[in-house]
């Protein structure tokens, strides 16, 4: 009998040796973070984050009280290099492992940097995409005339597709016409190619013209706030203050000479979104993130593009990048006998020389 209790104390004791070790906790680690920076020359930086110093140095002056962390307890990353993370972002659409990886830093937090540095540029649209209006209204106007003698534009309109990922609600509202997941966002623009209207939050199945009737632009012209006209294509409705080209002229002399012009004006917009895509390659590869978030990352690059533009830092572009393949539209007929008549008389008194 000892000598059983004996063997069952042993096995026991060797039971209790064979248990799993406690996992001790990870230890912290305490990566080398870069500053990317300090560490490129004038042009490397253009390359890679799409402006020059200055600018980013200005742009970090405005946005530092706004992504600053308030503590001084631990290592937190200081608005520049939290700048430069969105914008490799933006300047490349990489996975936020490949540009955490490039300055020591970890997915996650990479991921936090882009989404605090595009809310803060976005809470800043207000300031930088403005519509113009008094001496500034007057002035574009001059301008759009001075390119096909088009009277009174205010600005050209136009939906482009931003491609997105496969997003798991209302999934297919957001395949456009062309069989893909995007975004239809609106802009309009003025000569500079400064982005005056921003509507990002549309799926890619909505129609350009019902993207425009929901808009607050839109309502503005409705309500007198805006003397002179918008020039849209086909897929948008004509209206007294929205001119859109005739989808027959009937080899009309001033209706062709009227289609010439508003071609040639409205091209712009055309234009601005080829430097703009070219600037924030993010926004032609597509980016690959939900719906509502893709709405603040497209907000937030038209913001840096009309930083950029206001501070005459310019994308450098080649001829190609500004080729327009011709509109890509759905032509639609508004019966709209206001618009309809009012296109006329432009069309008489100004192209029937």
């Amino acid at each position: 009998m000892a000598a059983l209790v004996a063997f069952l104390r042993r096995v026991g004791n060797d039971q209790r040796d064979a248990r799993p070790l406690r996992r001790l906790p990870r230890p912290r680690v305490f990566r080398d973070r870069l500053n990317p920076f300090d560490m490129r020359t004038y042009e490397e930086l253009y390359e890679r984050y799409r402006f020059r110093r200055p600018t980013i140095i200005f742009l970090c002056g405005i946005i530092e009280d706004i992504v600053i962390h308030p503590t001084r307890r631990s290592l937190a990353l200081p608005p520049m290099v939290q700048l430069l993370v969105f914008l490799r972002f933006v300047a490349t659409g990489a996975f936020h492992q490949l540009i955490g990886d490039s300055i020591h830093l970890s997915k996650l937090t990479a991921g936090r940097c882009i989404r605090r540095v595009a809310s803060a540029l976005v809470s800043l649209a207000n300031r930088y995409i403005i519509f113009p209006t008094d001496q500034n209204a007057t002035n574009t106007k001059r301008k759009f005339h001075n390119i096909a003698g088009f009277p009174g534009v205010l600005g050209c309109v136009d939906g482009t597709f931003i491609r997105i990922q496969t997003p798991v609600e209302s999934e297919p509202d957001y395949v456009n016409r062309k069989g893909y997941h995007s975004l239809n966002v609106m802009m309009s623009c003025d000569t500079n190619f400064v982005i005056t209207n921003c509507v990002a939050k549309w799926p890619g199945s909505c129609h350009d013209s019902r993207v425009f009737r929901e808009s607050t632009l839109c309502r503005q012209f409705e309500n007198g706030q805006h003397d002179g006209l918008l020039l849209g294509d086909s897929g948008y409705p004509c209206k007294t203050y929205l001119m859109t080209p005739y989808n027959n002229t009937n080899d009309v002399r001033h209706k062709e000479r009227f289609n010439s012009a508003l071609c040639r004006t409205r091209v712009v917009i055309e234009q601005t979104y080829g430097i703009l895509k070219r600037r924030f390659p993010c926004l032609a590869v597509g980016l690959l993130t939900k719906p509502d978030r893709a709405c603040q990352y497209v907000v937030a690059c038209v913001v840096l593009h009309n930083i950029g533009i206001l501070r005459q830092d310019i994308v450098t572009i080649s001829a190609d990048d500004l080729l327009i393949a011709g509109p890509d539209v759905q032509e639609i007929d508004h019966a709209n006998n206001n618009g309809f008549t009012y296109r006329d008389i432009i069309a008489r008194q100004c192209f029937n020389q």
